[in-house]
């Protein structure tokens, strides 16, 4: 087959295949906005894609081939056809989405295309477009798995019981309630003690983020510069504990913390977290630990500094993308922890969040302060994890090359 046959082949088919995924994806968007019917229609999004696959051989450039791409798909839309088709949606909605569809097919298949000369496609132009369309496919995929259970989530806490028992699957939202919206989260907050909750999983968190840090610190170190006895089996030997699964562990725990009396505390809590994080935490500083230069350090014992003094003044100042990372890591287990508090607080004066939410999933308990609980745990997290990413990544990946 030659380059110009095969360009003629391929283009129509990504382009296709590209159109179809992009109608998929804004027809299941717009309907869970709006509680329309969008679908997608699998033999326009064919001709449509390959039509515009074929335009993409002739037209010069991906502007192009971008503009003809967004146009086609809007006029398609309005008119009620297309790949996206629209049941019942008004001309706003078809508007919107057309918008979403012509841009969401232009752009990216025009980026997909650009590697293809005029008029043909080799075989590395053609690997590039095929690689090209399985990426973008792959982010749509990925995107829409973590995005869609948080929408539905923050839409079923911004309604009502009746709403929800008149059609649990509309997830689309009624802005003109205004803060009556959010009565859910205000009753968790005022009814449910879920400001209480908040504070208590945030001070076990950061209590065990300095005790992790406490002792897995001088942990890693000795592992990582210190020669003694027995030093390569426990670096190996760090993560075994993780070879067991916790639910195992639960009876033992169960039983111990009820016979010393330290089953429905906060003290028992913050004894038993760091048992599940200080083993990650060793790992994950060794390695950092070993990637520093040892020169440096020998320079400050023979300056006079004793070992404690070199790695106070010199080693933890150069670890602290690690130990940030660390810090953050250990306070998401923390926070997100579930089974130990469930098993061992009883008592709702001392729940953490995680156990607060779980005493909301009862019949009693309308559907919606569920959700709202589930975005209040979740939201902080997820803001501090952005906020500090680029922290963890540079932690994680710092110790990863020495020399």
């Amino acid at each position: 087959m030659t380059a110009l046959h095969r360009g003629y082949i391929a283009a129509p088919l990504i382009a296709a295949v590209w159109t179809f995924v992009i109608a998929i994806t804004v027809a299941v968007a717009m309907s869970l906005v709006t509680g329309d019917a969008y679908r997608p229609s699998l033999t326009l999004s064919a001709l449509c894609g390959a039509a515009l696959g074929w335009a993409a051989l002739a037209l010069p450039g991906g502007r192009a081939v971008a503009g003809l791409c967004g146009a086609a798909v809007l006029g398609l839309t309005l008119a009620g056809t297309g790949p996206l088709v629209t049941e019942g949606a008004g001309p706003a909605g078809r508007l919107v989405a057309g918008a979403l569809a012509g841009a969401g097919i232009g752009w990216p298949l025009a980026h997909i295309l650009r590697a293809m000369p005029r008029g043909a496609m080799g075989r590395h132009e053609f690997e590039a477009a095929v690689i090209g369309l399985l990426s973008g496919i792959g982010y749509i995929f990925f995107t829409a798995i973590v995005v869609i259970p948080f929408y539905v989530m923050v839409m079923t806490s911004l309604k009502n019981q009746s709403e929800l028992m008149l059609n649990p699957l509309d997830f689309s939202i009624d802005l003109s309630k205004g803060w009556a919206l959010f009565r859910s989260y205000g009753e968790l907050l005022t009814e449910f003690n879920f400001g209480l909750y908040l504070w208590t999983s945030f001070y076990v968190s950061v209590l065990t983020v300095l005790i992790t840090l406490l002792f897995s610190v001088p942990g890693a170190y000795a592992v990582a510069r210190l020669r003694f006895a027995g030093r390569a089996a426990f670096s190996r030997s760090i993560l075994l504990i993780y070879m067991v699964p916790m639910i195992v562990l639960a009876l033992p725990i169960y039983i111990a913390f009820s016979t010393t009396g330290l089953r429905n505390t906060i003290l028992g809590i913050v004894l038993i977290y760091p048992v599940t994080t200080i083993p990650v935490a060793l790992y994950m500083l060794q390695g950092y630990f070993r990637g520093l230069p040892a020169e440096v350090e020998e320079a400050g014992l023979m300056d006079g500094l004793n070992r404690l003094q070199v790695i106070w003044r010199i080693t933890l100042p150069l670890s602290l993308p690690a130990l940030a990372s660390v810090a953050l890591y250990v306070f998401m287990i923390a926070w997100n922890e579930f089974l130990l508090a469930f098993m061992l607080l009883d008592d709702p004066s001392k729940f953490t969040l995680t156990r607060g939410i779980a005493s909301l999933n009862s019949s009693e308990i309308p559907r919606q302060h569920l959700m709202a609980g589930a975005v209040i745990a979740t939201v902080p997290i997820m803001v501090i994890f952005l906020g500090l990413e680029r922290f963890m990544t540079r932690g994680l990946t710092a110790g990863a090359v020495k020399g």
